[in-house]
């Protein structure tokens, strides 16, 4: 969890990696000045379009991420969401039109954005995608991708559950359609060794969630974890667990500030933890050195800012920063 050294390194060596491209805007008449604030006039305006609206504890982390960057680099930031796939492609096309100097995209379903995106990237607006959708970030014309591997991150979920002794997993799916979660699953099937079933529930209806899963765990005895994708999801989970009267091992992805407090009680073994904040914040600096120094990040892979794990001996730590929106 100790990451700061290696965030702060990623940051001082920006400015070393421009490149120019004949898909590239023209650079501007002076580039930012190393340790010098930069000029009001020259932030730009950048829009975040995400696949969950206000409210979420997940993506308010995303959020404060991203409006951070802004004020730092002087930079005009809109924050907005909507998991409808159709009104997120909407939103995406009007920052188009409002001509803006970059775009951040979640994409859970990379499919039904495709055309939108490819309006923006035909009009020269500069876009990296977060979250979700990385598979999908470089080929339709991203300049980077910010998040983790979800596969990956996954598979490190089902060796932690393996080692607690879970030999048949309950995977619970939140949102319909994205491709992530799914890929979650699919990653911790790979490394448990044991069976993994798969539960879809609606994450705007938590009280339905602990039903269902109670329902799950009362159903099959032989049912001895649990994997949620989801903090609210977790918390829910948790209450089932108990509600079941069962000693069901339960882990999670992402943070809030209930899970860490349910992992510091020894409720949820471990949290999955991709770095949200980082998914709002470094898209920013990307696109403000982008616009203004041409900078590019990556070489065409991923940045990652996952994952890793929160577990019991070091939830205290992490909790202050969750409290503050910044974890």
């Amino acid at each position: 969890m100790r990451r700061i050294p290696i965030v702060v390194a990623l940051l001082g060596a920006l400015t070393l990696s421009g490149c120019s491209s004949a898909q590239q805007p023209a650079a501007q008449s002076s580039a930012p000045a190393a340790g010098s604030a930069p000029a009001a006039a020259s932030g730009g305006t950048f829009a975040v379009i995400t696949h969950a609206g206000p409210g979420d504890s997940f993506w308010d982390v995303v959020k404060n991420g991203a409006e951070a960057a802004g004020k730092q680099y002087a930079a005009k930031v809109t924050y907005q969401g909507d998991g409808d796939p159709a009104k997120q492609s909407q939103l995406i096309d009007q920052a188009v039109s409002e001509k803006v100097d970059g775009l951040v995209v979640s994409m859970a379903n990379p499919d039904a954005l495709k055309e939108s995106i490819g309006k923006a990237v035909a009009a020269k607006i500069p876009v990296v995608t977060i979250n979700s959708g990385g598979d999908s970030s470089k080929a339709f014309g991203a300049i980077t991708h910010v998040g983790q591997s979800e596969e990956v991150a996954g598979r490190g979920a089902g060796e932690q559950l393996k080692a607690a002794g879970v030999t048949k997993l309950l995977c619970v799916i939140h949102e319909a359609g994205n491709v992530g979660l799914d890929q979650r699953c699919k990653g911790a099937e790979a490394t448990l060794g044991g069976t993994v079933e798969r539960l879809q529930v609606d994450v705007s209806n938590l009280a339905d969630v602990t039903s269902k899963v109670t329902a799950k765990l009362q159903s099959d005895k032989q049912l001895n974890g649990v994997l949620t994708l989801n903090p609210a999801v977790a918390v829910a989970a948790r209450d089932a667990i108990k509600d079941a009267g069962t000693q069901t091992k339960l882990g999670t992805f992402d943070l809030s500030g209930d899970v860490v407090s349910a992992i510091k009680d020894g409720d949820i073994l471990f949290a999955v933890d991709q770095q949200q904040y980082l998914q709002g914040y470094l898209p920013i600096v990307f696109l403000y050195l982008y616009k203004n120094n041409l900078n590019t990040v990556g070489g065409g892979l991923p940045v990652n800012t996952g994952p890793g794990f929160v577990a019991k001996d070091n939830a205290e730590q992490v909790a202050k920063l969750a409290e503050a929106g910044t974890r």
